[in-house]
């Protein structure tokens, strides 16, 4: 992994913050991490699930904890006065009993098991009764249509009331170069693009093949996450973005199903990573599906803390952690139900609570901070896109978001590292304080492939032009340096994401997230007794939405 060299926009800008940088970092208390991160992710909280009994105790827990900081309420305006909370709505959809699935191919015909060979998710373009019997099957290689790149997997295949299958990620994921600028996904890699476009094409119905490697986590990760209840924000339209079946298939499957209908699948995703692609029908390959699906509206709450600023009270620094996980879902091989997420995102939430108190015992800054631990970022990052799209504070005048996400509860690392590495001055200035506060090492995104940038609540900010990052610990650990750190996260993503085994542990130390915490709270302090705006490199695709913005920040 090569560590890049910290630019001389970095270097500069270390001048500018060593009065700050000087300054003693905040007490970050590990063992009051630990009890948060215990507490958020026992039994008790059902696995924190939008819109049940575990939301209600979260946010309570929360807001509690916030309340006793100090920290005063920054949510919904209710007789002039601040809420603790942010309403979200939110269309709720669930399969009501056991689908009955199959397929035929090769004049052969197959049953398949929810969770098994496919996971379909509940649907969410509106329908109640899913009832498909025997739609064709077309291969359309990656999904993608992208103008800007000449690229367009259709080329005019009428998908009506056809259900398409595609590859996830970008076509250079294997060979690591392309038009898709290389290993590093593109949003024309991630799922939720996909389905979009599925429906762009008028597309019955869309399944993604699952390989562990490009998509970044296994098939139990797919599995527990879309055979539970399913989210979306409310739409006018939901059928514009959501093709009636949505879901994904193992590989082996997909290979067979393939061969059943005198096709390679090897030799079809070789020709997808061009632009020569055709959409290829399955000749004889049909699937079947029905079930009922139980919908309706329900409202969940983003939490807001907010410290008001003592002279720019309407500029904005937001720290930003989502406080769901999956809730009570499938059972593992244990009978376990309860989806934990002790790691993702106990320790995010943990973390916002507790630099809420070490802002709240500080001085007042010069500029408002706001606390954000938003909803329903397993749904598809719901709360945060809400937030973006309402915001409770101008976007134009929001400084800068710094985002949480499933943090390392061990011991310290020798490095950090960003979901990507999109190009920014707030992410120089982190580099910097880093750098010159701890001597520590920032790595670009280890796994650019993954597309963890599309992947957390910083988006929906970064993609209205706001500078965002979502902060990741080190891997190259104290203790063990990087053969310690790589171990353990692989041991994570195949054995605990997304599974009822993330749960707490007592052995966690939480001395790195106390060391992370305190170089995220130095950053957002500067900037908040600052009157910066760090902005987009000039290249970057986000720099055109912050510049329409620039007349609020005069």
């Amino acid at each position: 992994m090569k560590q890049p060299a910290v630019s001389l926009l970095a270097l500069s800008l270390s001048l500018v913050l060593h009065p700050a940088l000087a300054a003693k970092p905040p007490q970050i208390d590990p063992t009051r991490l630990s009890r948060d991160v215990k507490v958020l992710s026992s039994d008790e909280f059902e696995g924190r699930g939008p819109a049940t009994a575990g939301e209600t105790k979260t946010v309570e827990y929360v807001v509690a904890q916030l309340k006793a900081a100090g920290v005063q309420p920054g949510g919904d305006l209710k007789d002039g006065k601040r809420e603790w909370t942010q309403a979200v709505p939110l269309a709720r959809s669930e399969i009501t009993g056991t689908p009955q699935l199959s397929v035929k191919a090769g004049g052969k015909a197959q049953p398949l098991t929810q969770g098994e060979q496919i996971a379909v998710r509940a649907a969410q373009d509106g329908t109640t009764s899913v009832d498909i019997a025997n739609a064709p099957l077309v291969f359309v290689g990656y999904g993608v249509k992208a103008p800007e790149r000449d690229w367009d997997d259709f080329k005019g295949v009428d998908l009506k009331g056809k259900i398409a299958v595609v590859l996830i990620n970008d076509p250079d994921f294997e060979g690591g170069e392309g038009d898709f600028g290389g290993k590093a996904m593109t949003y024309y890699g991630r799922w939720t693009y996909k389905y979009e476009e599925a429906a762009r094409q008028g597309a019955l119905g869309l399944l993604i093949v699952h390989e562990t490697e490009p998509a970044s986590y296994g098939w139990a990760t797919v599995k527990n996450s879309n055979t539970n209840t399913m989210f979306d924000v409310v739409r006018d339209d939901p059928a514009s973005v959501h093709p009636t079946l949505e879901g994904w298939i193992q590989r082996d499957f997909a290979q067979q199903l393939f061969k059943n209908a005198g096709q390679d699948f090897d030799a079809l995703k070789a020709q997808a990573k061009t632009k020569a692609f055709k959409p290829v029908e399955l000749k004889g390959a049909t699937l079947s599906a029905k079930y009922d699906v139980k919908r309706e509206i329900i409202t969940s709450h983003n939490i807001v803390g907010r410290i008001e600023g003592t002279k720019r009270p309407d500029e904005t620094v937001v720290y930003s952690a989502h406080w769901d996980h999956l809730g009570v879902g499938q059972p593992d091989a244990k009978g376990d139900r309860i989806y934990n997420g002790a790691v993702d995102n106990a320790t995010g939430t943990a973390a916002l609570i507790e630099l809420g108190r070490a802002f709240a015992k500080a001085p007042k800054p010069d500029r408002s901070i706001v606390f954000l631990a938003v909803t329903a970022e397993e749904k598809g990052l719901l709360g945060s896109e809400y937030y973006a799209s309402k915001p409770l504070y101008p976007l134009g005048k929001t400084v800068a978001v710094l985002n949480m996400d499933a943090l390392d509860p061990h011991g310290p690392a020798r490095n950090f590292t960003t979901s990507g590495s999109a190009k920014q001055e707030l992410l120089d200035q982190l580099v910097a304080t880093a750098k010159q506060q701890w001597k520590l090492d920032y790595v670009t995104d280890p796994k650019p492939e993954a597309g963890h940038f599309f992947r957390s609540d910083h988006f929906p900010f970064a993609k209205r032009g706001v500078p965002a990052v979502s902060f990741g610990s080190g891997n190259d650990l104290v203790d063990g340096g990087l053969e310690a750190g790589k171990k353990m996260e692989e041991a994570y993503v195949a054995d605990r994401y997304h599974q009822p085994a993330d749960q707490w542990e007592a052995g966690w130390t939480f001395t790195g997230m106390q060391r992370d915490l305190q170089l995220l709270y130095i950053v957002g302090r500067d900037l908040a007794d600052s009157d910066r705006w760090p902005n987009w490199d000039a290249s970057s695709e986000f720099r055109a939405a912050r510049d329409a913005s620039a007349a609020e920040r005069k």
